[in-house]
Order: C-alpha cells, then structure tokens, then sequence
C-alpha cells in the first residue's frame, strides 16, 4: 500500500495517545469529543490512555470505558513515571499510521486534529500544536514564552517556539523516536531531533476544565532542566567562559592592589572584610559550576543505569492487530493483558475524505 493511499483516508488508522494522571472528571469527554472527530474524519481509530499512577478514581473511569469501546485501550503504569514516560509508553503500543499526542486535560482541543490530519496529508511527517496564546497567571505565560525563546538559542537542534508535546506524528517518525535508546525523555525534544519535514498548526490553549494542574512552579524549572541538559552543551560552555572572567578579574584586581599599594598604601582594600566577600564570591562561582556539571553527570547516570523508563502493570484492551503487532506483542511481555470490550466488527471505512 502506497503511503498516499495511506494518508488519503482509505484505511487510514489514527490513534491518540493521552497521559492521564488524576484526570477521572476529564476522560469521558475527552472520549466523547475525540470519538466525535474520528467519524468526522471517516478513519480507522484507537485512543490509547495512559495511567501514570494516578490516586484519585481514574482506573475505575477507565475501565468503565474500556469495557464499552474496544477501540479505546488502557494502560496502566505500576507507579507515576511522569507524562513523559507515558507518551513513550502509548507511541510503543500505537498501530495507527499517524499517532497524535496531547494531555489529558483537554488544554490541547481535539477539534484541532483534522487540521493537524490535513496537514499531514500534504507530506508532513511531523504536524505540532504551536501555541498563540494560552490563558492562565500572565507572569507564568511570560515565563514560558521567554524560555521557549532562550531554549531554541540554547539548544544544538532546530527548536520550534511555543510547541508542547501536541502533535501529530507520522508512522515513520514514531518508529525513528521508539528506536532512540536514551530512557531520560523530553519528548518534544526528541520530535526535533529526528527531523523530517515539520510544521505547527497555531492555536489557542485553554485552561483546563477540571481540578488543578500539578506542574507548579518548581515542576516546570524541573522540565526546563531537563530540557536544556538533554538538548544543549551552552551551560558547560558557559563555565569555561565564567572561569575566564573570573580569573581575567583577579588579575585586574591584583594589579590594581599593587598600583593602590606603591601610589597611596592607605586607600588599598584592606581588612578580613574585604577577605571574606572575596572568599564568598570565588565559592559562590565554583558552586555554581559544580551545580551545572552535576546536573549534566546526574543526567547521564540515569541513562547509564539503563533502567526501563516506566514498568507496565496491567493493559485493558490491548490494540487490535495490525502491522505492528509484534512490536506491541514484545512491549506488553510481563504486563496482565485482558480484552474486556466486545469486538468490533468490520466495516467499511468511507474513502471520500
């Protein structure tokens, strides 16, 4: 099958991947909204959801759900890896000939798809969600498109500005991300990274309908960390540069004592004070240097480790066999698999989309 015919609508199959983390109240109209789209689109589809651990009545939702539509497939994780794990988790399962990722708090609107879909279907392999405006605190949303700009300034690959992790992936894309060894992930890193022709879809994120983020503000410092560790070697360039300075500094200094001591001996720096502020100065530097070498050896120990990025504890509806359905085979080894939803029965996909 050529890959237009793929894409034209004939057999196409989309799936969705969503992390879920305490997102009971949100599921169901993600579902309804998503399911609502697909016909829309007239396409083969499955939504995968993603459980990271979640502590409030989210597994009973999605169970309930699962027991109703094969199409949707659960997937639980034995504790809370993070979304990003989760994303990975759902992109290893997914059979569809595009994958789309967005949160499960409905902030990424599904009735966005058929444009990522349609810009798909003109040849992108990679379609991303690039975010015009968003509401929330207005110092937080200040923060963030300051940090997208000095991340892409930072960063050794092409970063696209104010793209999140809502995308639209091609098969071959996502083959290329699954197959990238690096455990530690910062997804939408790794969607720039393998390349391929891309292009963001503008639109306006909403706040979420339900509850309360959990990404406070040390969470989004922790994801700019990650960021800038996994896609950038400034920082250690930065050290160099500082040490330079610091050292070009010293000698001024030194030279400047000298001259103060022969001219006028009593207008030199003087004193345990002016010791002390020195001391604390040449520590504070060094500190900050070690931070930054720390974090980057940190990072790497992590992926020296080797340890799996998340640990699959039971699967609900795994998905329905296709192409790739060894792959999805090896990834479900050690998890409980049950089908718990009836099957679908075959039916003609419409081919005039």
């Amino acid at each position: 099958m050529t890959e237009d015919k793929i894409r034209s609508g004939r057999d196409t199959r989309l799936s969705a991947v969503i992390p879920c983390y305490r997102e009971a109240e949100s599921i169901p109209v993600m579902h309804e909204r998503l399911s609502a789209v697909f016909e829309g689109l007239g396409v083969d589809w499955e939504i995968i959801f993603v459980d990271s651990g979640s502590t409030d009545n989210t597994p009973q939702v999605l169970a309930e759900l699962a027991a109703r539509d094969r199409r949707v497939t659960v997937v639980h994780h034995t504790r809370a890896f993070g979304s990003q794990s989760a994303y990975s988790s759902g992109m290893r399962l997914a059979t569809g000939d595009a994958v789309i990722l967005l949160d499960g708090d409905l902030q990424d609107p599904p009735e966005l798809i058929p444009k990522l879909v349609a810009r798909w279907r003109e040849g992108y392999e990679v379609v991303y969600g690039e975010r015009v405006a968003r509401e929330g605190p207005a110092a937080m949303n200040a923060a963030r498109k300051a940090f997208y700009r000095v991340f892409q300034r930072l960063a050794y690959v092409s970063m696209p500005i104010d793209a999140g992790d809502f995308s639209l992936l091609d098969r071959r894309v996502v083959d290329s991300i699954n197959a990238l060894p690096e455990t530690h992930r910062f997804v939408r890193g790794l969607r720039a990274f393998v390349g391929y022709r891309q292009i963001g879809v503008p639109y306006d994120r909403p706040e979420r309908l339900f509850g309360r983020s959990s990404n406070n503000f040390m969470a989004n410092i922790g994801w700019a960390r990650r960021a800038i560790i996994s896609f950038s070697y400034v920082p250690l360039d930065l050290i160099g540069w500082l040490a330079l300075i610091t050292t070009a500094a010293a000698l001024v200094a030194a030279v400047v004592e000298i001259a103060l001591k022969i001219a006028d001996p009593s207008a030199a720096p003087q004193g345990f004070a002016t010791l002390i502020v020195v001391v604390l100065f040449v520590g504070g530097v060094q500190m900050i240097c070690f931070s930054v070498i720390g974090s980057y050896l940190a990072h790497m120990y992590e992926e020296i480790k080797a340890r799996p990025p998340y640990i699959l504890d039971r699967v609900l509806n795994p998905p329905r066999p296709r192409d790739s359905s060894a792959i999805a085979a090896r990834e479900l080894a050690g998890a409980e698999v049950r089908v718990v939803a009836p099957e679908i029965e075959p039916t003609t996909v419409r081919s005039d989309v």
